[in-house]
């Protein structure tokens, strides 16, 4: 090897030593890409292990919608099992509007060539993409919509504003072309529309009555509800869309909206990014219908009550009748009334303008206060029997005319004068005789009897709003109300149910159920159960001979030859212990009467205790309670014992408030 090979084998060497030598900076910049490429692994690692379940649940967020179909609404029967109120099937025209996504977009190709070529000739302004959008799914829908119109002989138009709001926010519902069809409209548009159309005719639930107006302000009604309330769980992010349903809006529907309410149902779709649904659904279950209510509500004794109003009477009014042992109630009636059809599925302008005219919305059994009129001389009665102030052989001699001051208190016409003892006082409604031992008795103890049978306050019945205004004064009342001293010509008109007394029909029954029973208080209730353990209350106070001598002399009101319901208010075959009212009220033009009858039967052994007012509607005309009210009572009487003597047709629905 020379010397030039030699040095260039030494120089080689060295290169190679210089190479494999350790570089402090190529290993901190190897390190760096380590450390780096680790935390990008371990990055990577936790979003696809440990989020993974976020961006799942992100992604069903924004892929998945739930539907809810609301259930149809619960049952309400009478004592007996008949149907109150029931659904039927409402039967619409309904278009799937996420089936028809290539038409709106073809629709709305060719309305924005339309336009660029016009706008080239006439130049007329170009509309927005979005105003193109809507045309063209109005022309749409309208389209199908004509299809319909030509099978079925209408001329529906499509309201764009209203399919605006429907596709922008319920996209996923099907989109209502025409309700509650005719049975010959649904017969023709089952034969001829094609089975795969995305018209269809959709069926859902809707009330019905089949009674119609009978028991309407007890029984209620319902509205559509938009937004239905739910107890399905929509808490989980899903965008939930929520068919239309229906609240109750008042008397049982609305007192039991809770029970009656359905479960909803529900289905969940996948949607695609333009919001359509892709069917099949995810999840799907079926709604289920609300629980029943059987009332305690007898519908022939109410039937029997509406037609001797509406047809004998023909005035506004109200009648209740009370099972005297449990207080469940048989009838709940006023007059005037409307027909619980016509709120299906929704009220009409005129006919709400039709119901203000006639003053109808109110339940005047519930909600309206009047004076009791001479019904309340029982109050006085038992008032002055229990302080010993007055006996069954108190003797009072009246010319009928009381005077008070300068004031004269008058018996009504063709009373009895003389000598009157506490039998016939009662039978004939002499006001002069209690006006006499009211003035004994002294307005206290007078109010302090009434509370004893709260006449006072609310009966609590399973009714929304029952009033609160019923009255029984006193001179501490009086002061506070009205900041005025007590006067005798007061404790005169409250000893006849005069004056500032104001109680409520509902009130009035109690009162009877409750004295039938010997008793001081009646709970009502409006719903039925099988074995309902008889009530119980404080009892009335008075000695066995005095409680006759009362009992006695209400029904010589029905059967007395001074009777002041005699021959109205008798009922061939059932002893009845009654007492007549009339009161006077101020209204525009002078005074209205006030026809009152009140009692219960058979005197024997008390079953149904009932009370009935009749509102005069002409000013200064005599409306009697035996005349126009004791009727009404007959009429219920008589299909009582019609129904007792031949036994219930059907066995009663058996109940439980419980969901």
């Amino acid at each position: 090897m020379s010397f030039q090979d030699s040095q260039r084998t030494a120089r080689s060497g060295s290169m190679v030593e210089a190479h494999t030598t350790f570089q402090p900076r190529v290993f901190f910049f190897h390190f760096v890409i380590a450390v780096l490429l680790l935390v990008l692994i371990a990055g990577f690692a936790y979003q696809q292990l440990t989020k993974t379940s976020l961006y799942h649940e992100a992604e069903r967020v924004q892929s998945q919608r739930r539907i809810l179909v609301p259930g149809p609404r619960g049952n309400i029967y009478d004592r007996e099992g008949r149907t109150l109120v029931g659904n039927r099937g409402r039967l619409s025209v309904i278009l799937n509007l996420d089936e028809l996504r290539a038409e709106f977009r073809r629709e709305y190709l060719q309305i924005r060539k339309n336009y660029r070529d016009a706008r080239d000739a006439d130049k007329p302004d170009m509309p927005s993409s979005a105003q193109m959008w809507r045309i063209a799914r109005a022309a749409v829908v309208q389209r199908y919509l004509d299809q319909v119109n030509a099978i079925i002989g209408r001329e529906v138009r499509v309201d764009r504003a209203h399919l605006h709001r429907s596709f922008s926010q319920e996209r996923l519902l099907p989109y209502t072309l025409i309700e509650d069809l005719a049975p010959q409209e649904y017969a023709q548009l089952i034969e001829r529309l094609p089975v795969r159309s995305p018209l269809q005719v959709f069926s859902t639930n809707t009330r019905e009555y089949p009674y119609g107006s009978a028991a309407a302000h007890t029984i209620g009604y319902v509205r559509i509800d938009s937004d239905p309330e739910t107890d399905e769980a929509t808490d989980d992010g899903l965008t939930t869309f929520k068919m239309k349903g229906s609240i109750g809006v008042n008397g049982l529907e609305k007192q039991f909206d809770h029970i009656l309410q359905g479960e909803p149902g529900t289905s969940v779709f996948r949607v695609d990014p333009d919001g359509y649904r892709i069917n099949p659904p995810l999840e799907k279950r079926l709604p289920r219908q609300g629980n029943k209510i059987v009332t305690s509500l007898d519908i022939d004794l109410q039937l029997a009550a509406e037609k001797c109003m509406e047809v004998e009477i023909q005035n506004p009014g109200a009648a209740v009748a009370i099972d005297v042992r449990t207080g469940e109630v048989l009838v709940l009636a006023s007059k005037p009334d409307y027909n619980l059809n016509d709120f299906v599925p929704r009220i009409s302008a005129s006919t709400v303008a039709d119901l203000n005219a006639r003053r109808a919305w109110s339940n005047l059994a519930l909600n309206g206060v009047f004076p009791p009129g001479s019904t309340f001389k029982l109050i006085t009665a038992i008032a002055g029997l229990r302080a010993g102030v007055l006996t069954p052989e108190s003797v009072y001699t009246t010319d009928n005319v009381y005077r008070v001051g300068k004031h004269p208190f008058r018996d009504h016409r063709g009373c009895v004068s003389g000598d009157i003892d506490f039998y016939l006082a009662v039978e004939n409604s002499v006001n002069t005789y209690f006006i006499h031992y009211g003035l004994l008795l002294g307005p206290e103890r007078i109010a302090a009897e009434a509370r004893r049978f709260h006449l006072h306050e609310p009966t609590g019945i399973e009714l929304p709003s029952e009033v609160t205004r019923m009255i029984v004064p006193d001179p501490a009342w009086k002061k506070k109300t009205k900041g005025e001293s007590w006067f005798d010509g007061d404790t005169a008109n409250l000893s006849f149910g005069q004056g500032y007394v104001e109680v409520t029909p509902l009130q009035m029954a109690c009162f009877m159920a409750s004295l039938a029973r010997g008793e001081t208080h009646t709970r009502p209730t409006l719903i039925h159960e099988e074995n309902r353990p008889p009530q119980r209350s404080a009892p009335i106070g008075l000695s066995a001979e005095n409680y006759r001598a009362l009992i006695d002399g209400m029904e010589l009101v029905v059967t007395g030859q001074h009777g002041s319901a005699r021959g109205p208010g008798n009922v061939r075959g059932l002893r009845v212990a009654g007492k007549t009212g009339t009161a006077q009220r101020e209204v525009q033009g002078g005074k209205i009467e006030l026809a009152w009858f009140v009692g219960f039967a058979p005197v024997e052994q008390p079953e149904i205790a009932f009370a009935v007012l009749i509102l005069g509607d002409t000013p200064d005309e005599s409306y009697s309670g035996g005349r126009y009210a004791a009727p009404v009572a007959r009429a219920i009487l008589t299909k009582w014992l019609e129904k007792k003597q031949r036994g219930p047709a059907t066995p009663p629905v058996q109940f439980n408030l419980r969901r």
